[in-house]
């Protein structure tokens, strides 16, 4: 498991994760809020290398604002969102998740953003 600390915009955390992952296969990511979006941009730049995703109320809706080549992928996406986030609101980020996931599935949950609650029910040690 590698747990790197991202600082700057999106282009240096892009970069920098780019490093981490290099000469990596077989990867699940894990992103939650900025970081969804980060591991939802390297998966589509790199699906083939990319097992599975894992988004906690990730802010995909960025995504098509972003410089970055977006497509579609059909990698799994498991993607849990509280439906009480008042950080990134879920009416943004469904559309977009099915509009680039074609292997999704889309848990909406009573929560918040930071998942307080459902984050200690997430089954780990199957989806890792």
């Amino acid at each position: 498991m590698i747990i790197p600390h991202f600082i700057g915009d999106l282009s240096e955390r892009m970069k920098k994760l780019n490093e981490v992952l290099s000469g990596n296969s077989g990867i699940r990511l894990v992103g939650s809020s900025f970081g969804g979006l980060m591991a939802s941009i390297f998966a589509m730049e790199n699906e083939p290398r990319v097992d599975r995703l894992i988004l906690l109320a990730p802010a995909i809706n960025l995504v098509e604002f972003s410089d970055y080549q977006l497509r579609e992928i059909s990698v799994p996406v498991l993607i849990y969102h509280g439906e009480k986030d008042d950080v990134i609101p879920l009416q943004a980020v469904e559309p977009i998740a099915k509009k680039y996931f074609s292997n999704l599935t889309f848990n909406k949950v009573d929560d918040d953003h930071f998942l307080h609650n459902t984050f200690k029910t997430i089954d780990w040690e199957t989806l890792l």
